[in-house]
């Protein structure tokens, strides 16, 4: 780590600490870090007229572009993509190309089965989209019809319902009432 202050700079020290995740000042120092980042990129997306939101959550972001075509979707996430790494290359942070997900919602009627985005160029991989996504703890489909929030949550309830009825038995354990 080296310390800059206008033109002062300190020599290179070794680190071997932070702040863990989980941490309450982690997200805290998360945010002061990434904000300038981030604040970047929707300038350089705005003068680039690519149409690409940013919300974010703590230390997760999500890149939201609206087109009716899948090829200048798949384009302006390549570049949304392409500009945020190279910002955060230079502010010495890494993505972690593993956990990037694309997701694509549609209203066509029938199958819907839109083509990767291909990061290749720019040192990712192919990110092949998802059937579902989570999100905030709910599950999303390409047509937004929950089924798989849906499933997930009333798979959940049956499951506590069954392990439930182990706790307890009629010559010990918890009683109904407790159940």
């Amino acid at each position: 780590m080296t310390y800059l202050w206008n033109n002062f700079s300190s020599p290179l020290h070794n680190i071997d600490v932070g702040i863990g995740q989980g941490s309450a000042l982690s997200p805290i120092l998360s945010a002061l870090y990434l904000f300038p980042i981030f604040y970047i990129l929707e300038k350089q997306l705005k003068n680039l007229k690519i149409s690409v939101s940013i919300l974010s959550f703590v230390d997760d972001r999500l890149f939201i572009s609206q087109n009716k075509s899948i090829h200048v979707l798949n384009t302006n996430l390549f570049c949304s993509y392409n500009i945020v790494s190279n910002l955060l290359t230079k502010f010495s942070l890494v993505i972690e190309h593993g956990k990037t997900e694309v997701f694509h919602f549609s209203r066509q009627r029938g199958g819907f089965n839109p083509p990767p985005v291909d990061l290749t160029l720019i040192g990712g991989t192919f990110l092949h989209p998802n059937e579902s996504w989570q999100y905030l703890e709910f599950y999303f489909d390409c047509k937004l019809s929950f089924r798989h929030h849906i499933n997930f949550y009333s798979n959940k309830v049956i499951s506590t319902i069954k392990c439930m009825k182990m706790l307890g038995n009629s010559s010990r354990g918890l009683i109904s009432l407790q159940k």
